[in-house]
């Protein structure tokens, strides 16, 4: 199996959004996130990286299959909740590079497209002049009904990759998980690096 890491232009994001959003509702539907998302919250929401002028999306095909995609913004940028943890620790968020999502179908990973999508993402960071990258991880209880018993976080991964979660410092972000009537706060550990 061969797979195609590149930049999505904005044109070409903008064809494939509907397609972006199915790929992340189907990833995000998995451990920890519990996401059951929608179409119609997906468009405004991926919208935002079409508005973006220094947005980024980095796509991941497997011939026309689309089967990754990954996501950056400048922090001021995106959601203000995500980062005003930051800015209470003094960072200013124009040197801010904030790393969105990362997904990517279960079939494909192991193969280094993680590493290249933070390369991309990283890289653009450098490009704009950014001096740090920040990406918030989701924080279930380990005693989670949901939780399967095979569960494993990507820590290592992250700090292999130069980043290193700040004690203490979190967001919160809300969403509906499977089953649920409506959304509810979730508590998202920040993660940070500098370039």
């Amino acid at each position: 199996m061969s797979v195609t890491v590149r930049t999505l232009t904005k044109p070409e994001f903008a064809a494939a959004l509907d397609d972006v959003a199915r790929l992340r509702i189907a990833v995000f539907r998995d451990w920890p996130y519990l996401y059951d998302g929608d179409l119609e919250y997906e468009r405004p929401y991926l919208q935002a990286y079409l508005d973006s002028p220094d947005a980024l999306v980095v796509g991941a095909w497997d011939g026309p299959r689309l089967v990754g995609v990954s996501t950056a913004a400048p922090m001021e940028d995106h959601a203000e909740e995500l980062g005003a943890p930051l800015k209470a620790l003094g960072h200013e968020l124009t040197d801010v590079y904030y790393c969105a999502e990362s997904v990517l179908l279960p079939e494909y990973r192991g193969r280094g497209i993680g590493h290249a999508f933070f390369d991309a993402r990283e890289g653009k960071a450098r490009e704009l002049g950014r001096h740090y990258m920040a990406f918030c991880s989701v924080k279930r209880p380990d005693d989670h009904p949901m939780r399967p018993a095979e569960a494993r976080t990507n820590d290592a991964f992250w700090a292999g990759r130069g980043y290193a979660p700040l004690p203490g410092v979190h967001a919160t972000f809300s969403w509906r998980d499977i089953g649920a009537p409506a959304e509810t706060v979730k508590t998202l550990q920040v993660w940070f690096r500098k370039l």
